[in-house]
Formats: structure tokens, C-alpha cells, sequence
């Protein structure tokens, strides 16, 4: 869909000389590869980093890296991707999108993750991934990002936004503080499916069934 979590591949040489910002404990490297960078997005970019990834850390993970690379890169095709403490932004989708600032809210909470080796499914993390810019996002408005109204078709497993729909629903439905116990599960490998009903009570797939008798309910 978006993003990966994990980078395709590296990205090109640099064409200017990385940025380094320090901000409460947080430090940003920005590279890119790319001459015509609006300077406003790269701004709102590094904006955004100093302020969501503080919160995501305090929520999920405070032991999170504190260093974190940005790269603009011309030729990676996709949206981003994330791998060992660094996100690469496509220059074309941020050229084509520039309200979608909230990638980064996406993308570095795959650093907050930290989920190695993962005994989890991809979902599950690309769903997380989704909660949290649903939560912690500055301008999914802006973007037109929104968690999508259920269809028939849905199932949990599609991931993105589909699954941070379900997730908000059991965040405001079933017990509070579940997506943080499934995201700390998979940080520390002892994640397995009987987890949902040793949280909720019910097993995923029965609380599934019961989010899509309700599908007007977040």
C-alpha cells in the first residue's frame, strides 16, 4: 500500500550535505538526493519527526533509538520505507502529495517498533503502524486521511487502515490498552494469537465478528 517496513532498497548517493538537528534528547539527520526540495516540506518534515516520535516513544517504547535518519531519495518509486533507524521518502510521492505529512508519523513508528525478527504477522504491524497515525497523526486532515468506513469485503488481515479501524474499535469498545500489549508483545517475541483472548476475553477472529455487527461504531 504506503510504506514498507522495510527499505526495498538503498538509497541513491547524496547531492548536498546532510542536516543535523538536536531537539530534547532526539537527534534528525536529513539527506537527500533530490535539488528541488520545496524547503517548506522539508521544514514541516523535520517538524513533524520532533514532534510526533517523542510521543510515540513515551506511549510505546522509550527505549527507541534516539538518532534517527531522514532521505529524500529520487529514485525510490514507492512512499517510503523504513529500515534500521532510517526513512527513505520518495521525492515523486512527496512532490505529489506534500499534505501527506503524516507518512512520517507512519514511518517512524515502524522505529519505535523495533520488532527485529518478529514472531508476528505483517498485519499486525502495518496495522499498528496505521493506530498510531491515527492517534498520534498532526494533520491527517490535511491529507484526507481518514480511517476508512467498514465494507463488506474487510477483514482484519488487509492491514493499513483497515486493521487501525479494528484496533480503534477495540481501544474504545472492548479494553483499552490492548494495541499497546500486542505492540510490547511483538517488541519482546512472546506474541502469539492467544493473546487476543487473554486480553479481551475473546479470540481475534470472534472479535472481528463482533466489530462488523457494529460497523458504524470506532
Amino acid at each position: 500500500m504506503f510504506c514498507s517496513a522495510a527499505m526495498a532498497q538503498q538509497p541513491a548517493a547524496l547531492q548536498n550535505t546532510p542536516q543535523v538537528i538536536k531537539k530534547n534528547g532526539y537527534t534528525l539527520t536529513f539527506e537527500n538526493n533530490y535539488a528541488s526540495l520545496n524547503p517548506a516540506l522539508k521544514k514541516r518534515l523535520i517538524e513533524t519527526f520532533f514532534e510526533v516520535y517523542p510521543k510515540l516513544a513515551k506511549e510505546y517504547n522509550k527505549k527507541t533509538l534516539k538518532g534517527v535518519k531522514f532521505f529524500v531519495d529520487t529514485v525510490y518509486k514507492d512512499v517510503a520505507a523504513t529500515a534500521n533507524g532510517q526513512v527513505v521518502f520518495s521525492s515523486r510521492w512527496m512532490d505529489q502529495h506534500p499534505e501527506d505529512i503524516d507518512v512520517v508519523t507512519h514511518e517512524v513508528m515502524h522505529i519505535v517498533q523495533d520488532y527485529g525478527n518478529s514472531v508476528g504477522p505483517g498485519w499486525l504491524t502495518e496495522g499498528i503502524a496505521d493506530y498510531a497515525r491515527y492517534k498520534f497523526g498532526v494533520d491527517n486532515v490535511g491529507a484526507k486521511w481518514s480511517l476508512p468506513m467498514l465494507k463488506p469485503e474487510h477483514h482484519y488481515t488487509n492491514s493499513y487502515r483497515i486493521t487501525a479501524r479494528f484496533f480503534a474499535w477495540i481501544e474504545n469498545n472492548v479494553k483499552p490498552g490492548t494495541i499497546k500489549a500486542m505492540d510490547k508483545s511483538l517488541r519482546d517475541h512472546t506474541y502469539t494469537p492467544a493473546l487476543w483472548e487473554k486480553l479481551t476475553g475473546k479470540d481475534i477472529d470472534s472479535l472481528w465478528n463482533a466489530y462488523v455487527n457494529l460497523p458504524q461504531t470506532k
